[in-house]
């Protein structure tokens, strides 16, 4: 299939480098993450901590920040080190060392501090009083961004009525418009046809289907 070009895709969607990254989506939704990654380093605790649902751009924000300080940085936290109390302990002398050193860290995690199954009490203490910011769900601007992004990698082509038709029906969520556009470009090789608004919509019933399985 061919590139898309400019005057098959033309949205006016607001977009700037994130320190060195220049696909990334700044809008209402992760304007705060993305402030205090440029803010970097007057920042006013040891840790920044980005907390989101999956495939919100947490991991993108994470590398950006590696590339720019070469500091300490731990990606979903929650869930690789809270719970474990070796790990725990590791984190909590980190903690500690950074602090006394006046260094920084960045983690990321799905969910704030305050929520996390933390099994040493002086490790939750330090970490629930970090400066922690969220990366909410896409808003329409976002999202919109999003569709075409992930259409543009794949090098697909599509015309204006069917990001139209998906904004309003697909899960606002990241990791579902990343679904349907996979399964879209699947269905178009298929079929040998670009990707339509039947295409779409015949994704989306059988993602249906598939949920009430």
């Amino acid at each position: 299939m061919s590139k898309i070009t400019d005057k098959q895709m033309t949205f006016d969607l607001p977009h700037r480098a994130a320190q060195g990254r220049s696909d990334f989506w700044v809008s209402p939704s992760n304007e705060t993450a993305v402030t205090w990654i440029d803010k970097y380093p007057q920042w006013p605790s040891p840790f920044i901590i980005i907390y989101g649902p999956e495939s919100s751009g947490k991991t993108h924000l994470k590398n950006v920040w590696d590339t720019k300080s070469d500091g300490y940085s731990v990606d979903n936290v929650d869930q690789t080190i809270i719970g474990n109390r070796d790990a725990e302990e590791a984190l909590f002398h980190k903690f500690n060392a950074m602090k006394e050193e006046g260094a920084f860290g960045l983690l990321t995690a799905s969910k704030p501090p305050s929520e996390w199954a933390f099994i040493i009490p002086d490790l939750r203490s330090r970490l629930v009083a970090q400066t922690a910011v969220s990366i909410d769900l896409p808003d329409d601007t976002l999202l919109k961004a999003l569709i075409v992004k992930l259409l543009s990698d794949k090098q697909l082509i599509v015309s204006p009525d069917v990001i139209e038709y998906i904004l309003p029906r697909v899960e606002r969520s990241f990791m579902a418009v990343k679904t349907l556009i996979d399964r879209a470009d699947q269905l178009s090789l298929t079929r040998k046809k670009t990707i339509t608004v039947p295409i779409i919509r015949d994704v989306m019933n059988e993602q249906e289907e598939l949920n009430f399985e």
